[in-house]
C-alpha cells in the first residue's frame, strides 16, 4: 500500500452524513461496519472508507496515527 494513499485517507474529512466534518481516522468502526456492509459510495471517498474500514478491522490504528496532520 502506498504511505502517501494511507496518509490522505485517514486525513481526509468526512463531507456528509451524521460525522461530517471529522477525519476518516476518527470515524467510528460501527460507522464504517455499517458502510461495509451497505456498500462504500462511489470513487476515491468510497476507496478511502474501505481503507479504514480495513485499518480499524486489523487494529491497525496504532501504526497510521503518526501520519495524522496536526491541524
Amino acid at each position: 500500500m502506498d504511505p502517501e494513499a494511507i496518509k490522505s485517507a485517514i486525513n481526509q474529512t468526512m463531507p456528509f452524513g451524521k460525522y461530517a466534518g471529522r477525519r476518516l481516522f476518527h470515524l467510528p468502526e460501527p460507522y464504517l461496519v455499517w458502510f461495509n456492509k451497505q456498500g462504500f459510495p462511489e470513487g476515491k471517498l468510497g476507496q478511502q472508507l474501505a481503507l479504514m474500514y480495513e485499518i480499524k478491522l486489523n487494529g491497525l490504528e496504532s501504526v497510521v496515527e503518526p501520519l495524522l496532520n496536526d491541524d
